[in-house]
């Protein structure tokens, strides 16, 4: 009789303890991969938004170019003289300083 009153009063925070470690773990993979990767694609949707015409950019193929003209869908690149080509904004990896072009 004392075992089964002692075991009843234990139970309910034996539960709570059991989960915790799952909780913390979710915690950490929050912190440590979520949340990272969501200021990340903020911080790319943001320069995405803010491109505009003169902007030097390099896209996910590794094509820098000068942007000439700014769609709400695609961006046309100066890649050489007399050289454009259209690529989707997604296709965006970065925004150069500028003048790097130039020191290519």
């Amino acid at each position: 009789m004392f075992i089964s009153n002692a075991y009843a009063a234990t139970a309910p925070a034996t539960d709570f303890t059991s989960f915790l470690p799952l909780i913390v773990i979710f915690l950490l993979f929050f912190f440590m991969i979520i949340r990272p990767q969501m200021k990340q694609a903020k911080e790319q949707r943001n320069m995405i938004a803010a491109l505009q015409k003169g902007d030097e950019v390099v896209t996910s193929g590794g094509i820098v170019g000068k942007v000439t003209k700014v769609t709400d869908t695609f961006i046309t690149l100066e890649i050489a003289a007399n050289t454009e080509i259209t690529v989707q904004k997604h296709a965006i990896q970065s925004a150069l300083p500028k003048g790097t072009i130039k020191s290519i």
